[in-house]
């Protein structure tokens, strides 16, 4: 540049020798700004474009629980599955959990009656724990304590236990956990009763005329309510009749006419459903018949 007279002296040029909205947004170049060249807290919300913030500009860890709003409502679709977990163990989105105590529950046993010998049952229920051996009581209607002889943990929902109960009467089960959480039936769910027993001996009812009505016969068998033929049946033309302890037998038998013996086992059931099976016989016989001259 030419000058008329004296050649200035080179000055740098400042912020004061720009006039304000001198520069604009057109003179200055691409990527001219850096970083270095931007004050502190210059940048305002206002500054920056809506959506302009992408989840790549956003270090790990620079978002921590201070910068999510108290009332911000975080969904589903915002978490990865299995993400929350509740004391070491994940939670399915969508599912649910019971946080606490988990008391075991009992639904059934079976069998629900049993007698006076070592018998074996199994527990139904829930929450029997994922390990460990659970504690079983046998309590009395009267509220005596039977501890189970042996407990097989199977599963959380069954355990498996041998019992000897010598009194005759129902029982409520209860189980306890190594926790000490426990649970004993709301009713008596066990009942110990004696099987039915029987009076009459098994075997031979008696040889019997076969031409006329035999003379009643009792089959007797202890705290049975009902008897019922199970195998074979009674001979034709007899009639079997149940009873609570006795069963009878009357009539006059039909089909033989020659000595001839039947066979057939009684079922005895008592007021539990527990049953004792006996067998017996019945022979016929027929005197002589027609007549002899002799000279």
């Amino acid at each position: 540049m030419a000058y008329v007279g004296k050649t200035p002296a080179n000055a740098v040029l400042t912020s004061s020798d720009i006039t304000d909205g001198v520069i604009t947004s057109a003179k200055i170049a691409t990527d001219a700004v850096i970083a270095a060249k931007i004050a502190a807290n210059a940048v305002e919300e206002a500054k920056v474009n809506a959506d302009a913030i992408t989840s790549a500009k956003i270090a790990a860890g620079a978002i921590v629980d201070s910068d999510i709003n108290a009332s911000a409502a975080i969904g589903n679709t915002k978490l990865a599955n299995s993400s929350i977990t509740i004391n070491s163990s994940p939670i399915s989105l969508g599912g649910s959990v019971t946080v606490g105590e988990v008391y075991p529950t009992i639904s059934s046993i079976s069998p629900s009656v049993i007698d006076n010998t070592v018998s074996t049952i199994v527990i139904t229920g829930t929450g029997f724990g994922a390990t460990g051996t659970p504690f079983v009581d046998l309590i009395s209607s009267a509220g005596a304590i039977t501890p189970a002889t042996s407990v097989t943990r199977n599963s959380t929902t069954q355990i498996t236990i041998t019992a000897t109960l010598s009194v005759d009467t129902t029982y409520y089960i209860r189980v306890e956990l190594g926790t000490g959480l426990a649970v004993r039936t709301s009713t008596a769910l066990l009942t110990v009763s004696d099987n039915p027993v029987w009076v009459t001996a098994s075997g031979s009812l008696g040889t019997l005329s076969g031409a006329v009505a035999i003379s009643t016969i009792n089959l007797v068998c202890t705290d049975a309510t009902s008897f019922a033929v199970t195998t074979g049946s009674v001979t034709a033309g007899l009639t079997f009749t149940t009873g609570v302890g006795t069963a009878t037998i009357t009539g006059t038998q039909t089909p033989h006419t020659t000595a001839a013996t039947d066979s057939f086992s009684v079922t005895a059931t008592d007021a539990e459903g527990q049953t004792a099976v006996r067998a017996f016989t019945i022979s016929w016989s027929f005197g002589a018949t027609g007549g002899a001259a002799f000279c």
